[in-house]
């Protein structure tokens, strides 16, 4: 295999590890080789260099986003690997980890496998995948290899198929001992079920989106939550709650480093962005598990991400197609597209004084990696793999179908006009996206982790 040339990035507002500075960066092969935080000796730019002039963007590591739905195998109708990639890749995101509950869902190592071969061939960027459990596959989820798989998916809430794990001896096996971190979707069953109950009594079969917070209520999330941190603390496991939804449930997690806990929690950025208010303009594109509930449950996650109780932000990105989400409420499923346009919707937030852009940086690209111990990634340093992001932070562009990646062609940002925008993304080296044109003919790595 020839060696690519080397590339230089230079005059960058480069933000990394706290810091804002203009600097250049020098990319040999998949590394980065050099950084130059004054003026580039003169030396290094030879005929056999690159020269990327990036004055007036930031360069920034590649976001890791560590909860998707990217639907394959069996959902394709909805999303696939390639396509859902290349989303990523424009917004921003240079690895990803994915979810179990695909058609089969990925409960043997067989199947867990067969995903990886998969994005082998086809994903653009960077990818781990999830080993699901279920209340019967213990001793598939003991064979899951710690430097080879993110974690385990355990759904504490409601599912669908065989993934709703509740029985009790089976949680306690689990968390006793799993090889791996486990992440969990906390909403307790019962309560979900005595709220929907409530709300058909009501509004028979019309029952208004609007309900959707109550019917899966701060208290389904508290029951939840709070029953894994007890498991979790009693079997000393490394613990990530996913997507959290209410202000009580800030009350079980604790502030610092990411790297010193074994229990971390992780926001949203539709949780961040919508309340319960924008149901009535949204209506069911707004419609996620956990739901999106009041504007107090948003200013509580605001706090509890800028004095790093929550930890890391992700996107849960989980397409379905407009049909699907045109549907009654009770019909219509939970989940939507994010994965395109979660960074710049937290830079608009930070432009917007809600958060630091040195902030925005730790929680998408660093505390990714150091909370799942990524080789590697999510910073810019010498002897890292070079997952870069220029972004231009003076170039407003307005979200319309025609520059939608996703592959079910809709985004709950649809009309909105952002302030921020992508420019390149490199991968391993590699520019796989620069100004709105893909090179699809790249194909991203498995991540590894270490798991000592």
């Amino acid at each position: 295999m020839m060696n690519s040339p080397k590339i230089l990035i230079k005059n960058a507002t480069i933000i990394n590890e706290g810091l804002k500075f203009r600097g250049s960066i020098l990319i040999n092969n998949d590394v980065i080789e050099k950084i130059f935080p004054y003026a580039v000796p003169r030396e290094i730019i030879t005929s056999t260099v690159e020269v990327i002039d990036a004055t007036g963007l930031y360069l920034i590591p590649g976001v890791i986003d560590d909860q998707v739905h990217f639907r394959e195998p069996g959902l394709t109708h909805k999303g696939e690997i390639a396509t859902e990639s290349k989303a990523a890749v424009a917004g921003g995101v240079t690895s990803f980890m994915e979810m179990p509950n695909t058609n089969p869902q990925t409960t043997t190592q067989e199947l867990l496998n067969r995903k990886f071969e998969r994005a082998s061939e086809v994903s653009l960027a960077n990818y781990s995948f999830y080993m699901g459990a279920t209340n019967d596959n213990i001793e598939e989820v003991l064979k899951t290899d710690p430097a080879e798989v993110c974690g385990l998916k355990v759904f504490m809430g409601s599912s669908t198929g065989n993934m709703l794990v509740d029985d009790e001896e089976v949680l306690s096996e689990i968390f006793k001992h799993s090889p791996v971190l486990i992440a969990t979707h906390c909403e307790d069953e019962k309560t979900i079920r005595n709220n929907l109950e409530k709300a058909k009594s009501r509004y028979g079969i019309n029952i208004p989106v609007s309900e959707h917070s109550k019917i899966r209520s701060e208290e389904a999330c508290f029951l939840s939550s709070s029953k894994a941190i007890d498991l979790a603390e009693r079997y000393n496991t490394r613990l990530h709650i996913l997507h959290l939804s209410t202000a009580r449930e800030m009350s079980l997690f604790s502030s610092g480093p990411v790297s010193e806990k074994k229990i971390t929690a992780e926001v949203c950025v539709h949780h961040l962005w919508f309340d319960e208010e924008n149901y009535t303009d949204k209506g069911n594109l707004i419609k996620w598990n956990p739901s999106v509930k009041t504007k107090k449950d948003k200013e509580a996650l605001w706090k509890a991400l800028l004095t790093d109780k929550i930890d890391v932000i992700a996107t849960d990105h989980a397409p379905h197609t407009a049909e699907e989400k045109n549907r009654p409420y009770p019909e219509a499923p939970s989940g939507g597209p994010l994965i395109q346009h979660s960074l710049v919707a937290m830079l608009e937030m930070s432009r917007k004084n809600f958060i630091p852009v040195e902030k925005v940086i730790q929680k998408m690209c660093h505390a990714p990696a150091d909370l799942f111990r990524i080789d590697r990634r999510g910073y810019i340093r010498e002897g890292y793999y070079a997952d870069l992001v220029l972004v231009d932070p003076d170039l407003s562009w307005e979200v319309k179908p025609e520059n939608i990646l996703y592959k079910c062609g809709w985004s709950p940002f649809e009309g909105y006009e952002f302030t921020h925008k992508v420019v390149s993304t490199f991968i391993n080296g590699r520019a796989v996206f620069t100004n709105g044109e893909i090179n699809s003919a790249f194909i991203g790595r498995r991540l590894h982790f270490d798991y000592r």
